[in-house]
């Protein structure tokens, strides 16, 4: 049909009655005049909508399917991930126990000390080049930590903080040669300053050179004014060497550690010192000495010599 006047006209008219129909059926819900036009039309064109509708349903079926493969394949990805996740929860079990134990352990020290503690994880270690001995903990200022706080493990001593920031704190550990700590000794009172030498043992000056020291003493820490840096009574080692007294002023030790400073893990920051000094009672309990084993030898007489003793004179047994 060309475009004329007539033809815009009658465009026109149409549209105009169907907005009129639409608008009668609207109104008129169930009781419409146009209802049964519409069944009419649902007869003579339904079958024609279902073939069309089945021409075309394949191919929305193909872009549901791609969809719902993506789906399909997110979760699938997203379940590969929680399964790797639970594997590698349930391959730690061992490391969990571990920290559980360090835990455990860190605890029942801060108890018997009375320190009030703030637990944190070893999340960075320095470099040990040049006698530079440092880790780095997952708490800082916004946990209420600051620098020279005491810090400790299951063991004992690890060292004292340096560096705080919002969320981590740098620790330089007691074995680096910048760190220097006041002792005392288990029973004898003996004082010192012990100082860190890398991965050898710790170096202990006391203070009086004819102090009555052996192997196997212990020590703890002296504790500071106003217990910064160092909180009294934490474990610092054990004397492993005794050098002898040669008319010094100070009397040399070196103590082996009780901390692995090489395998930090779960530490606590004392963020409250103790009321009184806990003086020895934080010190592991002694190990109980092996009995050294008694061999007794029974000589039994041989049959040779009793015979003879026996022997009358003049008799050959």
């Amino acid at each position: 049909m060309r475009d004329t006047r007539e033809s815009r006209l009658l465009l026109v008219l149409l549209i105009a009655i169907a907005f009129a129909l639409i608008t009668v059926d609207i109104r008129g819900g169930e009781d419409s005049p146009v209802d049964g036009a519409r069944q009419v039309a649902a007869t003579v064109f339904g079958p024609i909508e279902d073939g069309v509708s089945s021409a075309v349903n394949p191919v929305g079926n193909a872009v549901s399917a791609v969809r719902d493969s993506g789906t399909r394949h997110d979760r699938l990805a997203r379940l590969e991930t929680e399964n790797a996740a639970l594997k590698a929860k349930l391959g730690s079990d061992d490391r969990n126990r571990s920290r559980l134990s360090q835990l455990d352990k860190m605890l029942k020290v801060s108890a018997e000390g009375q320190y009030g503690i703030k637990g944190a994880q070893v999340i960075a270690i320095g470099a040990a080049q040049g006698f530079s001995w440092t880790i780095t903990i997952d708490v800082g200022a916004s946990d209420g930590i600051k620098r020279d706080m005491t810090v400790l493990n299951g063991d004992g001593l690890v060292g004292r903080v340096t560096n705080v920031g919002p969320d981590a704190s740098t620790v330089l550990l007691a074995n680096d040669p910048d760190f220097t700590v006041g002792t005392r000794m288990e029973g004898s009172d003996e004082l010192g300053f012990a100082t860190g030498q890398g991965d050898r043992p710790l170096r202990v000056e006391l203070l009086n050179s004819k102090a009555d020291v052996k192997k196997g003493d212990r020590l703890v820490t002296f504790g500071s004014e106003a217990d910064k840096p160092f909180v009294p009574g934490v474990p610092v080692g054990v004397v492993s060497r005794v050098d002898p007294s040669g008319g010094d002023l100070t009397r040399t030790l070196y103590v082996t550690p009780y901390v692995g400073f090489s395998k930090l893990d779960i530490v606590g920051v004392v963020v409250e010192a103790p009321k009184k000094d806990p003086r020895d009672t934080v010190l592991p309990n002694k190990p109980k000495p092996t009995p050294t084993p008694t061999v007794t030898v029974t000589v039994t007489p041989s049959a040779t010599a009793t015979d003879f003793a026996t022997a009358s004179p003049g008799q050959t047994p």
